[in-house]
Order: C-alpha cells, then structure tokens, then sequence
C-alpha cells in the first residue's frame, strides 16, 4: 500500500517511520510512505508557501497552488483517497483505520499556519481530524494515521490473532494484560489467568472489556449495548475479581 505525505516538514517523519513494527513493515515493502514537500512547487525565489489572509485577520494561510501541484506530481494508484488532516474534519477511528486499508494508495495533506486555502477541499475525498483540539501542524496527525493503518496490513503484526482483542475492535475497550512476576508489590496476578481453564480466562476477559467500557468510557459501551440489541438502561456487565470470583461493578 502506497501512502503519499504532503508536508512542510519532511524530516518530521525519518525517525518514527524506521522505529518498531512500522519500520519493519516498510523494510518488507508492506507499506511505502512517500513524502512531498510543497516548497518544489513554488515559482518564486523565496519559495513561498503562505500568504496573508483575502479580508484581513491574524496569522497566515497555506497557499492552494503548490499543495495542488503536488499532488498533481504523484503516482495515482485505483482505488486512492485524499485525505486532509484538519480540526474540522471527522475524528479518526478504528473502523475508519480498517476502511483505509482497502485503498491501493491515500495522500495524507498535511495543514500549517491558521489554515489552508478552502479550494483545497476541491482535490479532497475526506477531512480528517485527530480529535478535538489544535496542534502547530497535520503531520502529528498524519503520523498516527500512517501508524493506525500500516498495523493493520497483512504482515505487520507477527500475530494477526493479536489485533481482535483490541480497544474499539467490536466496540469496547480491550481486557487487562497481565505477565511475570506473578506478584509484584503485592498486585498479584488475578487467579484466573493462571488456572489453566481457557474456558473460564476467555469469559473474565470478556467480562472485563464490557466493565472497563463501561466504566471509562461509558458512551462506547451504550453504543456497543444498542448494537447488540441490548437495553441501555438494564443491569451493566459482572465482572470476575481478582482472584476470580465474580463482582458486581
């Protein structure tokens, strides 16, 4: 899969494309990221990329003309999407990480300055936005979108069974991870998890997503209720404790 970045900021991105599983995955040719800087296609001496704002106003504005041409350089690979990386965009999600996973290619357009010139939007498939606050540019979130995607292509991750226990996978929260010293500090180890029972350790994990979604994310686990035909209102999940023994939580 071909992941194309366009920012102001190419070295942004040397050290966390080469560090762990992702780094890996380019090493395989899993994934390729390239990065286009907007600065090679200005047409004046100072290559200028910003502008001040038509009607007044503070701060500047990234100028359409180079982002367009650009893009207008790249490979274009079917199916292909072009994502802009902004506050106003819809927030990054799990299931959206899968979905982008099925494009031969996405170019990541990566904001500075107050903005970018609105007739941007006339070259994009999708606003993206990482959550709802402002940073100094898109490449943080492009970054996590490069990551959140390249873990989920075939041969990324050694163990694909790994991936479907994960937080927002179906819905709720992933369970608690436990592993030696079976003791430490006096946290022990819930007895559970060292039965042996794989009948028992694969409910007490269930049974801990849907507690621990619905006490830190309460909002996730009506959601998920209503998707499983479910009563938001009735009696919330039982849990196992720590030593097994079922709990109300």
């Amino acid at each position: 899969m071909r992941f194309d970045v366009i920012s102001l900021f190419p070295d942004f991105y040397t050290s966390p494309l080469c560090s762990g599983l992702i780094g890996k995955a380019l090493d395989k040719g899993i994934a390729d990221v390239h990065i286009t800087n907007p600065r090679d296609f200005t047409h004046d001496k100072h290559r200028k990329v910003d502008d001040e704002p038509y009607g007044g106003g503070a701060g500047m504005v990234m100028k359409v003309a180079p982002v367009v041409e650009a893009i207008e350089s790249l490979p274009n690979l079917a199916p292909r999407r072009v994502l802009l990386l902004t506050p106003q965009g819809q927030p990054m999600t799990q299931a959206r990480f899968r979905d982008w996973t099925q494009y031969q290619q996405l170019v990541l357009i990566c904001g500075h300055y107050e903005g970018i010139d609105e007739r941007i939007t006339a070259v994009v498939s999708e606003e993206v936005s990482l959550g709802d606050f402002v940073l100094t540019t898109g490449d943080i979130p492009a970054l996590t979108l490069l990551n959140g995607v390249i873990r989920l292509l075939p041969g990324t991750v050694g163990k694909v069974a790994s991936l479907v226990n994960d937080s927002f996978e179906d819905g709720l929260l992933d369970y608690p991870h436990y592993t030696r010293p079976e003791d430490f500090r006096g946290q022990s180890v819930p007895s559970v998890l060292r039965s042996g029972n794989h009948g028992a350790i694969a409910r007490w994990r269930r049974e801990q997503q849907m507690a621990r979604t619905r006490q830190r994310r309460p909002d996730l686990y009506t959601r998920w209720q209503q998707a499983q035909g479910q009563d938001p209102n009735g009696d919330g999940p039982h849990s196992y404790g720590a030593g097994g023994e079922t709990q109300e939580r």
